[in-house]
């Protein structure tokens, strides 16, 4: 049997006044989403284990039955993974995004979801005047980018900006871990210690303000009516991770793909020894190519043994607050990637087993993300369905799975 995942990336909410007390998946119209959990069987999963961040990070990897506890290392060597950059000993990777502060507040945490071509043209500017030998600066994807700083200490407190929206900024700047203020030598793989980490790092972010304020792409932005981005903002520290693969976790898996427009996901997808699959349109936003990233599931069905088929449109619509925004990518999801895949696969010779869940809730009213259990369904021919009828948060606490944590429900998955 085959197997594939359908993440909708924060696509979990809590009930919305305006909705009639209901979540956006209660109201969303999503006639497969609730025939496969109907056919199927339906649970809760926690995918943020107790003492961790709800970070997307986090929630994947859990999806995916990591032990978080002994091998996370943060966001920032994911990504470095996804796009190529080999992390050394000592070497410590973070997430560097580049956002808009307005004033003295964080106005939102995608610069107005700034284009890679812009983005491009940024980092590689804060690479010439900021760049040396401790300090790189390498580009990603829209706003999401990467600092890699030699003999950093990763304890460190630093807070992702898209949980702070509208907020001032400077309460929130990088600090040393409680009980390491006092540490006077490096220790571990670090040169530097806690404190001059977090000095380094804030004084990245003052003087990428200065840089960028006047930058040829922020006034032609300006022109535009678009934020100006006009601040890097690194989170979320790490070394090299040391994970197993899926293969040697499910020896079934002799062959995987991951589909996601997103370095993170793309970067656990590198440790979890699947192959990365590029989809021309695939943008991470509401106007990602769905049906090229349903094409490149389905042909790599063919080949491969799992897809974890990643969709971020939901969060996205989540960090905004917008409502309807977020309603359509959770239809867009079920009509566009959830149906075209149980259509083409339901009557394969070889059966394939379907997973859908979110990684976490991204709720409109807060805006960033949480950590309540996530709904999820498997189906495969055969399944002995259980009595749920819908696919939402509420119908599922019924679900005959239960609330799982940890690796039971990739287990039970993988089991099918």
């Amino acid at each position: 049997m085959k197997h594939i995942i359908i993440l909708g990336d924060g696509m979990a909410d809590w009930p919305v006044k305006s909705l009639e007390s209901r979540t956006l998946l209660q109201a969303a119209k999503t006639p497969y989403m609730d025939k496969l959990a109907r056919m199927g069987r339906v649970g809760r999963l926690k995918t943020v284990a107790d003492g961790f961040h709800p970070g997307s990070e986090v929630a994947n990897m859990s999806v995916l039955g990591y032990d978080l506890p002994k091998v996370y290392e943060g966001r920032g060597p994911l990504e470095a993974a996804s796009i190529g950059v080999d992390l050394k000993p000592g070497e410590m990777a973070m997430r560097c995004n580049i956002i808009c502060i307005e004033g003295d507040a964080i106005k939102n945490h995608s610069a107005g979801h700034i284009t890679t071509e812009e983005a491009d043209v940024l980092v590689k500017y804060l690479q010439e005047h900021l760049g040396n030998e401790r300090v790189r600066f390498h580009t990603g994807v829209q706003y999401r980018h990467l600092l890699v700083i030699k003999g950093g200490d990763k304890r460190i407190d630093c807070t992702p900006p898209h949980d702070v929206p509208l907020k001032p900024y400077r309460p929130l700047l990088v600090k040393p871990m409680a009980g390491t203020e006092s540490i006077t030598v490096p220790e571990g793989k670090a040169d530097l210690t806690p404190q001059q980490t977090a000095d380094l790092i804030n004084d990245l972010i003052m003087r990428s303000q200065e840089l960028l304020k006047e930058h040829p792409v922020n006034r032609k932005r300006a022109t535009e009516g678009k934020d100006p981005a006009n601040s890097i903002w690194p989170w979320s520290p790490g070394y090299r991770p040391q994970m197993e693969t899926l293969s040697d976790k499910f020896p079934q898996v002799r062959k995987g793909a991951v589909i996601s427009a997103v370095d993170l996901i793309n970067g656990i997808g590198y440790y979890a020894g699947l192959r990365r699959l590029t989809v021309e349109g695939a943008t991470g936003l509401y106007d990602t190519n769905y049906e090229n990233k349903v094409a490149a599931a389905l042909n790599a069905l063919k080949t491969d043994d799992f897809v974890y088929l990643h969709i971020e449109a939901s969060d996205e619509a989540g960090h905004e607050g917008d409502i309807p925004l977020k309603m359509l990518t959770i239809e867009n999801l079920d009509s566009r990637a959830v149906g075209p895949i149980y259509e083409a696969v339901k009557d394969w010779e070889e059966p394939v087993a379907i997973a859908v869940l979110p990684d976490h809730p991204t709720p409109c009213e807060l805006r960033t993300h949480t950590n309540e259990p996530v709904p999820f369904f498997i189906w495969y021919p055969g399944i002995e369905p259980d009595e749920v009828q819908t696919f939402d948060e509420v119908a599922a606490c019924s679900g005959s799975y239960g609330l799982m944590k940890e690796d039971e429900f990739i287990n039970e998955f993988m089991k099918g």
